[in-house]
């Protein structure tokens, strides 16, 4: 697993209303040209260009040119370690309210 700044990047690039729906598009729709990805979307090019930055910076996309354009994909492998990130944080909570109930029943 990767050190907990390069996981705050990650938690803070899908902590946006945008870039969540951006990820969501490709996951369902898979790899994205901007052209693809814009339409439907009530912002310009350039902002959806400059929110696949934050992802790519993240470590969550990456692109690839295909002619003139560039394409988008989700790194599945990052996202995958996220979600083992959360599944650790998740336990450790279950247990630390696990530790306070056996406490407080004693």
């Amino acid at each position: 697993m990767r050190n907990s700044a390069s996981s705050a990047a990650v938690f803070a690039a899908l902590g946006d209303e945008t870039r969540l729906r951006l990820v969501t598009r490709l996951c369902n729709d898979g790899p994205s040209s901007i052209t693809r990805l814009t339409q439907g979307a009530r912002i310009t090019r350039q902002a959806i260009t400059k929110h696949l930055r934050v992802m790519q910076d993240a470590g969550l996309v990456r692109s690839t040119r295909r002619g003139r354009e560039s394409c988008w994909e989700l790194d599945r492998r990052r996202l995958e370690e996220v979600r083992r990130n959360l599944a650790l944080i998740s336990k450790q909570w279950d247990d630390a309210l696990d530790r306070l109930r056996r406490f407080v029943e004693d």
